[in-house]
This record gives C-alpha cells, sequence and structure tokens, in this order.
C-alpha cells in the first residue's frame, strides 16, 4: 500500500453540496435510504472508536450506488432538452448499468461503451436493461472518448460521470443525496470512499468540508489516478493494467471533479487486489455481500492502520481510538 497526505488540503476553499437532487430521489418508486451498519468487533482490532458501513448493495433495484448519479444527471438532460430519445454513457460496468435502467424508466433508448476487459456478466446485466452495448477495442479512457463522438448525433445525451461538462457536475450533485442520507444516520468524523474517476469522492469531499468529517481516498494501486494528481498538483494520467476492483480501474480523475477533489480530500490510500478480496471476505463474515470495489474501503482503512506506510497519514489526521470512521461501500454483488 501507499499513502498519501494532500499538501493543498483546505476544505475553506470546497464549494458546498447540492441539495437539488434531494427531493428528486425521495419521489422515486421505491426510494428508501440505504443502511449503515455497525462493525464493533472491527472497530476494536483496528483501534478506532466506530467502524461503519454505508451499504450501497441495493440502490433503488440496482446493487451500487451509481442510479443516484445518473437518475439525477438524467433528469436535468431532459429539463435542457425534450428532444432527447437516446441515452450514451462509458463505463466499466455500476455506472452504464445505472443510466441503462434510468433510460427504461424514462422510455428512452440507450447504448452504452465498454472496456474490452469489462467483465461479460456486467455486460449482459446492462443488456438486461434494454441497452445497446458496445464493447471498445480498448480501455475505459478509450470507451469514453466513442461515446463521446456517439452523442453527437441529433436526440442524443451523454451521461457522463467523467469529464468537464454538465452531465458530469449533475452526477457529482445527484451522489450528494448519500451523504445527506448518511449525516442523518450516522455519527463520522473519518471518511473513506473509493475513488475511480472521482465523482462519488467529490461529492464526499463537499460534504466533508461541511460537517466537518476528513475525507480519505481509496485506490487501486494500478490505477492510483488520483495520488498522483494530489502529488503533482494537477490531474495526471497512470497507466491501468487492470484490477478486479472494476468500478476504479481508471487512469485519470474527472476534470468536474478535481476541484473539490484537489482542496477536499485529506489524503488517499492504495490497496491490492488481494487486500479488496480479503475485505471481502471479512465483510462477509459480516453479513454483508459487497463487490471488490466497495470493499475497497475496508482494504484501506485496515491498511491505514495496520501497514508501516500508513504512519505518516494516520498521525498527520490523528486517527485514534476516538475517530469514528464511515466506510462507503459502493456495490454489492455485480
Amino acid at each position: 500500500m501507499r499513502a498519501v497526505i494532500n499538501p493543498a488540503f483546505g476544505p475553506s476553499a470546497v464549494p458546498a453540496p447540492s441539495d437539488d437532487a434531494a427531493a428528486f430521489h425521495r419521489g422515486l418508486p421505491g426510494y428508501a435510504p440505504t443502511p449503515v451498519h455497525q462493525l464493533d468487533s472491527i472497530a476494536s482490532e483496528l483501534g478506532v472508536a466506530a467502524v461503519q458501513v454505508k451499504d450501497e448493495s441495493n440502490r433503488l433495484g440496482l446493487p451500487a450506488f451509481k442510479i443516484l448519479g445518473a437518475s439525477w444527471a438524467v433528469e436535468r438532460a431532459l429539463r435542457n432538452d425534450h428532444a432527447i430519445h437516446t441515452l450514451v454513457a462509458a463505463s466499466a460496468g455500476n455506472h452504464g448499468r445505472a443510466v441503462a435502467h434510468a433510460a427504461a424508466l424514462r422510455g428512452l433508448a440507450c447504448r452504452i461503451f465498454l472496456p474490452d476487459r469489462s467483465h461479460p456478466v456486467r455486460r449482459e446485466a446492462i443488456a438486461a436493461e434494454g441497452a445497446e452495448v458496445v464493447v471498445v477495442d480498448g480501455t475505459y479512457e478509450e470507451a469514453v472518448e466513442m461515446a463521446a463522438l456517439s452523442a453527437r448525433e441529433d436526440g442524443t445525451a451523454l451521461i457522463a460521470d467523467v469529464g468537464d461538462s454538465g452531465p458530469a457536475e449533475w452526477v457529482i450533485d445527484g451522489y450528494a443525496t448519500l451523504f445527506a442520507e448518511a449525516a442523518e444516520q450516522a455519527d463520522y468524523d473519518l471518511l473513506l470512499v473509493p475513488v475511480g474517476v472521482g465523482s462519488l469522492a467529490a461529492a464526499a469531499a463537499r460534504h466533508g468540508a461541511q460537517v466537518g468529517a476528513r475525507v480519505i481516498g481509496i485506490e487501486p494501486v494500478t490505477a492510483a489516478c488520483l495520488s498522483a494528481s494530489l502529488a503533482h498538483g494537477v490531474p495526471t494520467a497512470v497507466p491501468t493494467p487492470g484490477t478486479a476492483m472494476a468500478g476504479l480501474d481508471c487512469a485519470a480523475v474527472s476534470l468536474a471533479a478535481w476541484p473539490s477533489l484537489r482542496c477536499g480530500i485529506a489524503g488517499t490510500v492504495t490497496v491490492s487486489d488481494e487486500d479488496a478480496s480479503a475485505a471481502m471476505r471479512e465483510l462477509a463474515a459480516n453479513g454483508l455481500t459487497i463487490g471488490e470495489s466497495g470493499a475497497a474501503a475496508l482494504a484501506g482503512l485496515r491498511a491505514l492502520q495496520q501497514d508501516d506506510d500508513g504512519r505518516d497519514l494516520r498521525e498527520h489526521l490523528e486517527i485514534n481510538r476516538r475517530t469514528r470512521a464511515l466506510l462507503i461501500a459502493t456495490e454489492g454483488a455485480t
């Protein structure tokens, strides 16, 4: 593992979270806040006051949090253009399924671009939502480029969770609902959130700045684009040879997310696929079915508390027996 202290951390510069999406989400059929679970034995072992898990394994009928951002971005897109008939997105899996699900609910066509190393089960799940699945002979970033080109057609809308355009910002705004729920459910001063392109982490940073909680981003060792970006002070792309944490297999952070990440993330921790798998088993032993990307948050906390490489960050953040940690478990079995 590697732990990085963000030298630019300054939550006073982070924009406030948007509350525009919360009322919209509450009006969706089947909406309910996802639960927060207490892992008391793990907290005792790791030397903190509480380890709590925000469980996103069942969110509006899907096994991941992504529908919060996708549904709100679709709503905003349709408000702006009533002529839209087809939604387009790129994905490593969960975002694509969420966009496809949102499209079906609104009676729209949908086209999802996936990198060729995406798991067949994820492709099948997206197709089962009624979407056209296009497998790109390349990386996630190449799928993003193909989706953007496809969305230039008349009547299409790009529902992207990465980039510097309106949709990427709307996705971040949609994720604010998750943290608004958490604030009503749990008491915490430390948030650990899987990163990927950083849209969820940006929402966490905005929330953390609002409530006074420090936020740590968790990344795969093989896709630590936020760690590299914080170290260099600018968005920095990294090679991505692959990871079992498919939702986090991203080479670069979203430009829409970067300003919030730059000032609102206190530090980052990287974890291996083996770490994530071990955390999955540990969560399962506690009755929670969480996928690799979601389990990364627990793997990151364990590494931070038990690995010598985490000492500087944990001492810098004064993580101790009074610390109350909230882990964002972003996905169930996907």
